[in-house]
Protein backbone atom coordinates (compact mmCIF):
# COMPACT_ATOMS: atom_id res chain seq x y z
CA UNK A 1 0.00 0.00 0.00
CA UNK A 2 1.16 3.23 -0.58
CA UNK A 3 3.30 5.23 2.48
CA UNK A 4 0.11 7.30 3.30
CA UNK A 5 -2.32 5.17 5.73
CA UNK A 6 -3.45 4.99 8.75
CA UNK A 7 -2.30 1.92 11.12
CA UNK A 8 -5.18 0.65 12.99
CA UNK A 9 -4.14 -2.67 15.46
CA UNK A 10 -5.67 -5.00 17.60
CA UNK A 11 -5.76 -8.50 18.43
CA UNK A 12 -8.45 -11.39 16.86
CA UNK A 13 -10.92 -12.34 19.44
CA UNK A 14 -11.90 -16.03 20.08
CA UNK A 15 -15.49 -15.48 18.91
CA UNK A 16 -14.59 -13.96 16.15
CA UNK A 17 -13.38 -17.07 14.94
CA UNK A 18 -15.20 -20.29 12.95
CA UNK A 19 -15.75 -24.26 13.31
CA UNK A 20 -12.66 -24.28 11.46
CA UNK A 21 -10.65 -22.11 14.57
CA UNK A 22 -9.59 -19.51 12.22
CA UNK A 23 -11.40 -16.01 12.03
CA UNK A 24 -14.55 -16.06 10.18
CA UNK A 25 -14.85 -14.53 6.83
CA UNK A 26 -17.49 -11.92 7.78
CA UNK A 27 -15.53 -10.65 10.92
CA UNK A 28 -13.04 -8.81 8.25
CA UNK A 29 -15.29 -6.34 6.59
CA UNK A 30 -15.99 -5.45 10.74
CA UNK A 31 -12.21 -4.79 10.77
CA UNK A 32 -12.58 -2.55 7.48
CA UNK A 33 -14.83 -0.16 9.54
CA UNK A 34 -12.94 -0.50 13.00
CA UNK A 35 -9.97 0.66 11.07
CA UNK A 36 -11.60 3.39 8.71
CA UNK A 37 -13.65 5.08 11.87
CA UNK A 38 -10.04 4.74 13.64
CA UNK A 39 -8.58 6.66 10.30
CA UNK A 40 -11.21 9.11 10.43
CA UNK A 41 -10.38 9.72 14.11
CA UNK A 42 -7.32 10.21 13.97
CA UNK A 43 -7.68 12.39 10.82
CA UNK A 44 -10.18 14.94 12.88
CA UNK A 45 -12.97 13.58 11.57
CA UNK A 46 -15.23 12.38 14.13
CA UNK A 47 -17.90 9.86 12.54
CA UNK A 48 -20.38 10.89 15.18
CA UNK A 49 -19.80 14.62 14.60
CA UNK A 50 -20.42 14.13 11.09
CA UNK A 51 -23.68 12.33 11.97
CA UNK A 52 -24.30 15.38 14.18
CA UNK A 53 -23.69 17.48 10.87
CA UNK A 54 -26.57 15.64 9.30
CA UNK A 55 -24.29 13.74 6.77
CA UNK A 56 -24.81 9.95 6.18
CA UNK A 57 -21.49 7.95 5.19
CA UNK A 58 -23.52 4.71 3.97
CA UNK A 59 -21.09 1.68 1.82
CA UNK A 60 -21.99 0.92 -1.47
CA UNK A 61 -19.87 -2.00 -2.29
CA UNK A 62 -17.08 -3.77 -0.24
CA UNK A 63 -14.87 -6.31 -1.98
CA UNK A 64 -12.49 -8.18 0.25
CA UNK A 65 -9.44 -10.46 -0.46
CA UNK A 66 -8.27 -13.80 1.93
CA UNK A 67 -5.24 -14.77 1.32
CA UNK A 68 -3.52 -15.89 4.99
CA UNK A 69 -5.54 -17.13 7.40
CA UNK A 70 -6.33 -14.97 10.81
CA UNK A 71 -6.20 -16.97 14.61
CA UNK A 72 -7.90 -16.26 17.49
CA UNK A 73 -5.47 -14.07 19.65
CA UNK A 74 -3.21 -12.86 16.03
CA UNK A 75 -2.29 -9.15 16.95
CA UNK A 76 -3.19 -7.46 13.73
CA UNK A 77 -2.63 -4.25 11.79
CA UNK A 78 -4.74 -2.52 9.30
CA UNK A 79 -2.96 -0.09 6.56
CA UNK A 80 -5.94 2.14 5.61
CA UNK A 81 -6.49 4.96 2.95
CA UNK A 82 -8.53 6.87 0.90
CA UNK A 83 -7.83 6.44 -2.70
CA UNK A 84 -11.08 8.47 -4.18
CA UNK A 85 -13.08 11.23 -3.29
CA UNK A 86 -14.85 13.41 -5.23
CA UNK A 87 -17.42 15.02 -2.86
CA UNK A 88 -20.31 12.76 -3.70
CA UNK A 89 -18.47 9.20 -3.22
CA UNK A 90 -15.31 7.95 -1.61
CA UNK A 91 -13.32 4.76 -2.12
CA UNK A 92 -10.65 3.04 0.49
CA UNK A 93 -8.47 0.57 0.86
CA UNK A 94 -7.18 -1.54 3.56
CA UNK A 95 -4.22 -4.51 3.89
CA UNK A 96 -4.43 -6.31 7.21
CA UNK A 97 -1.14 -8.14 8.19
CA UNK A 98 0.13 -10.10 11.22
CA UNK A 99 2.10 -8.46 13.36
CA UNK A 100 5.75 -8.81 12.55
CA UNK A 101 5.15 -10.33 9.25
CA UNK A 102 5.30 -8.57 6.13
CA UNK A 103 2.97 -10.53 4.49
CA UNK A 104 0.00 -9.44 3.21
CA UNK A 105 -3.22 -11.80 4.61
CA UNK A 106 -6.11 -9.73 3.13
CA UNK A 107 -6.80 -6.72 0.93
CA UNK A 108 -10.14 -4.98 0.16
CA UNK A 109 -11.81 -1.98 -0.57
CA UNK A 110 -15.37 -0.20 0.34
CA UNK A 111 -16.99 2.20 -1.67
CA UNK A 112 -19.13 4.57 0.13
CA UNK A 113 -21.46 7.90 -0.54
CA UNK A 114 -21.95 11.20 1.32
CA UNK A 115 -26.11 11.65 1.93
CA UNK A 116 -28.09 14.32 3.61
CA UNK A 117 -31.01 12.55 6.62
CA UNK A 118 -33.55 12.19 3.64
CA UNK A 119 -31.45 9.74 2.06
CA UNK A 120 -30.08 12.61 -1.15
CA UNK A 121 -27.11 13.57 -2.40
CA UNK A 122 -26.16 16.75 -1.93
CA UNK A 123 -22.94 19.20 -2.80
CA UNK A 124 -20.47 19.11 -0.04
CA UNK A 125 -17.88 21.31 -1.49
CA UNK A 126 -20.73 23.87 -1.11
CA UNK A 127 -22.52 23.19 2.59
CA UNK A 128 -19.29 21.63 3.97
CA UNK A 129 -16.28 22.74 2.57
CA UNK A 130 -13.85 22.04 5.56
CA UNK A 131 -15.13 18.67 4.99
CA UNK A 132 -14.17 18.90 1.62
CA UNK A 133 -11.44 20.22 1.67
CA UNK A 134 -9.99 17.71 4.24
CA UNK A 135 -11.20 14.53 2.42
CA UNK A 136 -9.76 16.19 -0.77
CA UNK A 137 -6.73 17.06 1.27
CA UNK A 138 -6.42 13.11 2.44
CA UNK A 139 -6.77 12.33 -1.05
CA UNK A 140 -4.37 14.29 -2.87
CA UNK A 141 -1.72 13.34 -0.15
CA UNK A 142 -2.10 9.70 -0.76
CA UNK A 143 -2.07 10.16 -4.87
CA UNK A 144 1.02 12.38 -4.49
CA UNK A 145 3.00 10.00 -2.23
CA UNK A 146 1.75 7.39 -4.34
CA UNK A 147 3.36 9.46 -8.12
CA UNK A 148 6.36 9.74 -5.92
CA UNK A 149 7.23 6.21 -5.61
CA UNK A 150 6.03 4.84 -8.46
CA UNK A 151 8.61 7.39 -11.02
Amino acid sequence: MEKNYTIYMRKMHYYETDQMGIIHHSNYIRLFEEARLAMMDKEGLNYASIEEMGIIIPVMWVECRYLLPLYYNDSVSVHTCITKFDGIKMELAYEIYKDGSPELCTSGHTGHCFLDKNMKPFRMKKFYPALYNKLKELTEEKNFKEKITNK
